[in-house]
C-alpha cells in the first residue's frame, strides 16, 4: 500500500539522513521526498510517499516520533489531503509537432516556461494522475528531458 507521510523536523543539519536512514534501514524505498522550511525558519517539512506493509510503515512512524529532531509525524493515507506535483518537461516543438504541444499545454492548464527554436520547457502542476497523463499524451511528440518535485500535500480544512 502507498503512503504518504509528513514529518515535521527541526531545521538541522543531519536530519534528513536520519530519517532516510530509518526507512533504508527497514529495506523500503522513498519513492518521493520533498523539503522545505515552514513559516517558522527553524522547521521544516518532509513529505515522502513509500509503499509497503502498513505494519512495517506503522514501526517506521513510530521510530520516526522517537527521533529528537523529529517534532510531529502524520501518515496521510486515508486522510482527505490536496496533493499537487510539479513537472518540468522539456519537449520537442518543431514542424508539425508545434500546434500539438501547444494544444495540450491548454488542455492540461500548463504552461510554457521557456522557447527554444526546437523546443519548449513546459511547467504544470497537478495531481500525480494529471501528471502521468500529461507526461504520456507528450511521450510521442519527443520528451527531452524531465524533472519532477515528487508530491507534495497538505489535510483538507474542516
Amino acid at each position: 500500500m502507498r503512503h504518504t507521510i509528513s514529518v515535521l523536523v527541526e531545521n538541522e543539519f543531519g536530519v534528513l539522513s536520519r530519517v532516510s536512514g530509518l526507512f533504508s534501514g527497514r529495506g523500503f524505498n522513498i519513492e518521493s521526498l520533498c523539503v522545505a522550511e515552514t513559516m517558522d525558519p527553524k522547521v521544516s517539512r518532509m513529505t515522502l510517499v513509500t509503499s509497503g506493509n502498513d505494519q512495517i510503515v506503522e514501526q517506521i512512524l513510530k521510530q520516526l516520533n522517537k527521533l529528537v529532531p523529529v517534532l510531529k509525524v502524520i501518515d496521510f493515507t486515508g486522510v482527505d489531503t490536496v496533493d499537487r506535483e510539479l513537472v518540468l518537461v522539456k519537449v520537442n516543438a518543431d514542424g508539425e509537432g508545434k500546434p500539438e504541444v501547444l494544444r495540450l499545454v491548454d488542455i492540461f492548464r500548463a504552461r510554457i516556461v521557456d522557447v527554444a527554436p526546437r523546443c519548449y520547457t513546459i511547467e504544470m502542476t497537478g495531481g500525480e494522475g494529471k501528471v502521468q497523463a500529461f507526461l504520456q499524451m507528450l511521450r510521442p511528440l519527443g520528451i527531452r528531458e524531465i524533472v519532477r518535485t515528487g508530491k507534495i500535500a497538505i489535510a483538507r480544512g474542516m
